[in-house]
C-alpha cells in the first residue's frame, strides 16, 4: 500500500484533474518529490526556486501540521495521507 497525497481542487490544473495521487517515499519529503515527479508542473505551485517548500503551502500528515512534527523529514508509512493546503489570502473588505 502506498501513501496518498490529497490535492486541494485549486491545484487540480497540475496534476491532470486528480485528487488523491499514490506516491511512494520514507518521509514526506521524498512522497512530495515522488509527487513532483510524477507532476512536474505542480512544483512551481509548491516549491521555491532551490526546492523548500513555499511559506504558503501547509503540508500535513494524518491531519498532524507537518511543522510541529519534524517537517518534511517526518517519517510516513504505507497507508499514510498526506493533504497539501496552500493558504488563501485576500478578499475584499465591506464597508
Amino acid at each position: 500500500m502506498a501513501t496518498t497525497v490529497r490535492i486541494p481542487a485549486s491545484l487540480r490544473n497540475f496534476t491532470d484533474g486528480q485528487g488523491l495521487i499514490e506516491v511512494s517515499g520514507d518521509s514526506v519529503e521524498a512522497a512530495l518529490a515522488s509527487l513532483l515527479q510524477k507532476h512536474p508542473s505542480l512544483k512551481s505551485q509548491l516549491c521555491t526556486d532551490d526546492g523548500r517548500l513555499r511559506a504558503f503551502v501547509n503540508v500535513f500528515l494524518n491531519d498532524e501540521d507537518v511543522r510541529f512534527l519534524e517537517k518534511t523529514e517526518t517519517a510516513i508509512k504505507p497507508g499514510d495521507t498526506i493533504t497539501i493546503v496552500p493558504s488563501i489570502a485576500g478578499g475584499c473588505r465591506q464597508g
